[in-house]
């Protein structure tokens, strides 16, 4: 029997005044995490990539244990989970170009293949005429698709995203939007993305997971969950819905 596709996580972790016990599954495509400030969103993605030992559960990537709490406990390094991950602030280095910043996140290629594969993203990405470029020298949109090539440029089987649009101005941040959008669904990478903006939610989204108090209160369909809200707590935080 060929793994089980996608991600598929629980976990339980205790925090002082705070107690996150989420499950999800992803199978492709892009995941919304939903939520307000505080409810652990970014938690479980720093979970999930291995930057916190959870105290219970599993992750599991395509069939493959990435961690488990219990007898046979497993533990695989974020270096090893070939898990893409981007920050909300970019974090790229000042004192690399655009070429270098990318080919950075594929440390194992050999030099000729990482040039190659951050060239081959540059043009997806629509950054030419940057690669020589420094980050302080281009613009908000410009950085975020060269943090997005790093992320991608070692062949990820997942991208998780925390909160990467939120310090863009409106059209940028829609220009993004589908330029991402464009880009992941030629790769096939599966993304999880972290946001509190409902309208990104509803527009990048396959799956909408509504994540309140470190626990996943409805998932589904980000239109359906809109509106039909399980509960009182998800239709305060959906408010009347979109337009």
């Amino acid at each position: 029997m060929s793994p089980a596709p996608g991600l598929d996580v629980r976990l339980r972790h205790e925090f002082p005044g705070f107690d996150l016990d989420i499950s999800l599954s992803l199978d492709g495509d892009v995941g919304v995490l939903f939520g307000p400030s505080g409810a652990g969103k970014s938690v479980t993605l720093r979970l999930i990539a291995g930057l916190i030992e959870p105290q219970a559960g599993h992750v599991r990537l395509d069939g493959r244990v990435l961690s488990a709490r219990g007898e046979e406990p497993v533990w695989v390094p974020p270096q090893k989970r070939l898990i893409g991950y981007v920050f909300q602030h970019h974090a790229l280095f000042p004192h690399m170009t655009v070429i270098e910043n990318i080919v950075y996140g594929a440390p194992a290629l050999p030099k000729g293949t990482a040039h190659s594969e951050a060239r081959e993203l540059i043009r997806k990405f629509r950054l030419q005429g940057l690669e020589s470029s420094y980050p302080k020298s281009i613009s908000g949109g410009q950085k975020q698709r060269v943090a997005f090539a790093r992320a991608l440029i070692a062949g990820p089987k997942l991208l998780l995203l925390d909160e990467p649009f939120s310090a863009l101005d409106n059209p940028t941040r829609v220009h993004m939007r589908d330029c991402l959008t464009e880009v992941v669904r030629s790769l096939g990478v599966p993304v999880l993305l972290v946001t509190h903006d409902l309208a990104e939610a509803a527009a990048l989204g396959r799956t909408m997971f509504v994540c309140i108090g470190g626990r996943i209160q409805q998932s589904g369909d980000p239109r359906k969950v809109i509106e039909h809200p399980a509960s009182e707590a998800v239709r305060r935080l959906v408010g009347t819905g979109l337009s």
